[in-house]
């Protein structure tokens, strides 16, 4: 596997080895032992969550609070994503920052996500499956959301009219307002 630091300190995409010949391919989507080898990690997944979504949905920008923050092993299985990681942890030097990367089903690269950061995906494609482990489990009482056009983060989404939101992703907090939820 091929691990590139992006540019967020601890956000890395994975590319994995893949096998493939005229009949298909083969390759090991996730082996605990490579993951720790080749990130320098070593981590516990508690939870793996599978989601379908049309294209236009935006999901997030979503994060747990401390102590039930989640970092995110993402991937896509079929279809196409925008994924995004923004940085909120006060004390980074990177806070506020974003980053994004096209997931899909033919690329097959994960991003992995630490805990601190928000997180949020648009879909490209017609449909898009989207498959992310967790290192905590989901605690709805610790689960916040930050606005996915906030004017200060300016995210490049790569939009083709307005995003299909659910209503808890449009009711979304500013960065600056999330800031006070933060411990």
């Amino acid at each position: 596997m091929k691990v590139t630091p992006l540019a967020i300190a601890d956000v890395l995409l994975i590319e994995p080895k893949v096998f493939g010949d005229d009949r298909g391919f083969f390759y090991e989507s996730f082996n605990q032992q490579a993951f720790n080898d080749a990130t320098g990690l070593d981590l516990r997944f508690v939870q793996d969550n599978h989601s379908k979504s049309a294209k236009n949905v935006l999901r997030g920008l979503h994060y747990q609070l401390p102590p039930k923050a989640q970092g995110r092993l993402v991937r896509v299985i079929a279809g196409d994503v925008f994924d995004v990681a923004v940085d909120i942890r006060k004390d980074s030097p990177t806070f506020g920052k974003w980053v994004g990367e096209m997931l899909s089903g033919a690329n097959m690269r994960q991003m992995w996500i630490p805990p601190g950061l928000a997180h949020g995906f648009l879909v490209l494609s017609e449909t898009a499956e989207f498959l992310y482990k967790t290192t905590d489990y989901w605690a709805p009482e610790f689960e916040r959301g930050i606005l996915w056009n906030d004017p200060d983060l300016a995210i490049a989404w790569p939009l083709e009219g307005e995003p299909l939101l659910s209503i808890k992703d449009a009711r979304g907090s500013a960065l600056r307002t999330a800031l006070g939820q933060i411990p």
